[in-house]
């Protein structure tokens, strides 16, 4: 409908194509406006007219037998046209409504396109440090970037998932030295991460004592750069050890990968950073150490060589986007990281810039988020005021547990729709505000069933899925009587659902998955108000039909809406 009404103001009005007219076509925010309203603003300086008056020009040649245009699109789905001040309102009949957007939302990768096809785009995300826990911080990268990569999939791109996982650095030499002066193996394979963590604590207490402890971490650094058989062993022996708990906390979330390329992948490919920037002339020495100046541009200068002659992460990030871009060749590469990596990324970024890439101005992007803490939640922390990702989600799983014991004993699969409910609240509290916003976990908002949670979306979705269940000779492609659906709440779960394809897309281009949340709320607070007002396994089989037919519409839309958000959608609760 929107194309062709677009089609209809281009052959009506000066100066636009149907391409230009169909992204300025508004939803009013009253049924009362209309169903769709055009905006006559942007005319006025070519019109040399008020808008209004262009507003009410239009209308009336569309009114007019003289709007019916060639190519078989003609005024005929429009029941009337009414003026705004600068916009024209449009009407259109309800049967053709009804069955334009019930045949749409039933198409193929309804709310998706075919617009990224044939190109590639890199997300950035998760990322943990090896040999520490997985905390919220990264629970927060995993959920937003994994929501991206499922939106932009939506979207036809071939999307590179990259765990660019926190492998190398001194901080490894710090720990060798904790491990080899105060630890043991029995005591690394019996607790895992959590021995590995008091090792790395202890060295810091004991470095404050001690300045040689840092002097040895440094040379176990070095050693590992160099290719020092023992210092690779202990330390991909730490990083094998940190993978288990990882992939406890991915299997969790239902998230997989790529490429687990991680900072060690690169450390190889780094003098050839350095050869590029010395030949820009782009490279400074400065106490012993290797920069790019970068004051020019308000920043902070960029440290690629350290004084020892150690690589250091913004020289490792540089290579990966060296490398990225001729493996994957993307159209954007996407870093999903805390806001306090701002400077970093922008001093990267800029330093490829200077190197003669223009593209990267527009395909580096850093996506920051804001910070996650716990309200008035009891948790077992194992460790002073840091929030583990595990502990959170088991939390969950374990309080939907007892929720299911009270309100639904006899429900099957218990444990598996627990997990699915527990963990999709905890992703979906944090995708449904902007994610530059901070995050505060309170199990009675999180869990919540009738507020704007994940609950209560997976719970309409059940609900939809047992009406269908309650008539089994249904089926989804049965031909209806579409004057069934006209009423005020059916029109309304209609247009809610109609936003789809708009939310997608809104939400891949600003990266913002609180978007696609947003509209799962809006869709599941429109069905059960549609639910209350209309009975649906009535008697009449037109009825019953037709109303069946908008319930298995809004199934779909809610499940893919939430797998958008990498949450599932259980079929009982």
């Amino acid at each position: 409908m929107k194309q062709q009404l677009a089609t209809l103001i281009s052959q009506n009005i000066e100066g636009i194509t149907p391409e230009e007219a169909l992204p300025l076509l508004e939803t009013p925010p009253k049924p009362e406006l209309g169903d769709y309203a055009f905006p006559c603003f942007r005319f006025a300086k070519t019109m040399h007219k008020a808008p209004n008056l262009i507003a009410e020009e239009l209308a009336e040649k569309l009114r007019s037998s003289s709007a019916n245009i060639e190519n078989n699109i003609s005024n005929s789905f429009i029941e009337e046209i009414k003026v705004q001040g600068a916009y024209c309102n449009f009407y259109i009949k309800k049967d053709y409504y009804v069955q334009t957007m019930l045949e749409d939302a039933c198409r193929e990768n309804y709310g998706g396109s075919e617009i990224g096809k044939g190109q590639s785009i890199c997300i950035d995300y998760s990322s943990p440090n090896v040999a520490k826990n997985f905390h919220v911080g990264h629970l927060r990268t995993t959920i937003i970037g994994n929501s991206l990569y499922k939106i932009y999939s939506k979207l036809g791109y071939q999307v590179n998932r990259i765990n660019h996982l926190g492998d190398w650095g001194t901080q490894f030499g710090k720990l060798i030295v904790a491990y080899k002066t105060w630890g043991s193996k029995e005591a690394v394979e019996e607790r895992g991460i959590a021995e590995l963590m008091d090792l790395y604590v202890k060295f810091h207490a004991e470095a404050e004592k001690d300045e040689s402890l840092i002097d040895q971490a440094r040379a176990w650094f070095v050693k590992m750069e160099q290719g020092d058989e023992e210092a690779l062993s202990i330390w991909q022996w730490f990083k094998d050890i940190s993978m288990v708990e990882y992939r406890r906390v991915y299997n969790l979330l239902n998230v997989d990968f790529d490429s687990f390329a991680g900072e060690s992948f690169y450390r190889d490919k780094t003098q050839a950073i350095v050869d590029k920037l010395e030949a820009a002339k782009l490279l400074t020495e400065s106490d012993g150490a290797y920069i790019v100046d970068l004051s020019e541009y308000d920043m902070a200068p960029c440290i690629i060589k350290k004084a020892d002659g150690g690589s250091i992460y913004a020289t490792r990030d540089l290579a990966a986007i060296y490398y990225r871009k001729e493996t994957y060749n993307f159209v954007k590469c996407l870093y999903v990281t805390g806001q306090e990596q701002k400077l970093h990324f922008r001093q990267v970024f800029k330093v490829i810039e200077l190197l003669g890439n223009d593209w990267a101005a527009d395909q580096l992007i850093h996506i920051p988020y804001g910070l996650v803490s716990l309200e008035g939640a009891k948790l077992s922390t194992r460790s002073g005021n840091i929030i583990y990702a595990e502990d959170i989600l088991l939390e969950a799983i374990t309080k939907v547990k007892e929720i299911i014991a009270e309100k639904n004993p006899n429900l099957e699969d218990k444990d598996e729709v627990a997990k699915i409910v527990g963990v999709g609240a905890i992703m979906f509290h944090d995708l449904y505000n902007q994610r530059i916003k901070d995050v505060s976990f309170k199990w009675e908002n999180v869990l919540n069933f009738d507020g704007e949670t994940g609950p209560y979306v997976q719970y309409t979705h059940a609900r939809c899925c047992s009406l269908l269940r309650a008539v089994p000779d249904f089926t989804e492609d049965a031909a209806i009587d579409y004057s069934v659906l006209t009423d005020p709440d059916s029109l309304a779960l209609l247009k809610s659902i109609s936003k789809f394809p708009k939310a997608v897309q809104d939400a891949a281009d600003k990266y913002e998955p609180f978007l696609i949340s947003r509209f799962a709320i809006e869709v599941a607070q429109s069905f059960n108000r549609f639910y209350n007002s209309n009975r649906i396994n009535v008697e009449d089989a037109a009825v019953r039909n037709a109303r069946l037919k908008l319930t298995a519409v809004t199934k779909n839309t809610l499940r893919d809406a939430l797998d958008l958000l990498g949450i599932g959608a259980p079929e009982q609760m």
